[in-house]
């Protein structure tokens, strides 16, 4: 198990989510909608697909939250990440993994619009923090195609690392691009 609080995962998550907020700010409209060869997407896209991402995140980690407290489960604040999360995060940081379809992007928002949404899917995670670090839900699981069954507070810290894996892949391809 990992040794971090909730506030510890929110802390981090709003880092990510300042470097990511910096980056695309630098960003011309022209790299955000350019598609570099032997790319899938865009800057624009691999952006709004970290909106629809959190989105969906949030919406699993209320409805694991809410029937863990249903349950009578109480927590000290404390994260509970299982071993299996921990090592599968490692092994997601190198490989290449294919977006399910219903993550995948439309290509019909900017990234602001995108920024704007991770910035209400964020808003609705701090709504949900009195839950998180209350509610014990090591019972309480909903699957992730790579990860496997994660609870909400494996959930929560997977909001930022998704986004950090897509935020270095941005910049790697920035600096190909430039270099």
């Amino acid at each position: 198990m990992s040794n971090q609080t909730i506030s510890e995962l929110y802390a981090n998550n709003d880092r990510i989510r300042e470097k990511t907020k910096q980056f695309v700010a630098s960003l011309t409209d022209e790299q955000t909608t350019a598609l570099p060869d032997g790319e899938p997407w865009t800057i624009a896209q691999i952006i709004e697909h970290i909106a629809i991402v959190q989105d969906g995140m949030t919406k699993i980690s209320a409805k694991l939250l809410t029937a863990a407290q249903a349950a009578g489960k109480t927590s000290d604040g404390a994260a509970q990440l299982s071993e299996n999360f921990v090592q599968k995060a490692g092994e997601a940081f190198n490989v290449k993994l294919e977006a399910p379809e219903r993550v995948r992007p439309t290509g019909n928002q900017t990234v602001a619009e995108s920024v704007r949404k991770m910035d209400e899917a964020r808003d609705a995670l701090e709504k949900l923090r009195p839950l998180f670090e209350s509610v014990e839900c090591s019972d309480f699981k909903f699957p992730h195609p790579f990860m496997g069954e994660l609870t909400a507070h494996e959930w929560l810290a997977l909001v930022g690392g998704h986004e950090a894996r897509h935020l270095r892949q941005l910049e790697k391809r920035l600096a190909s691009a430039a270099g």
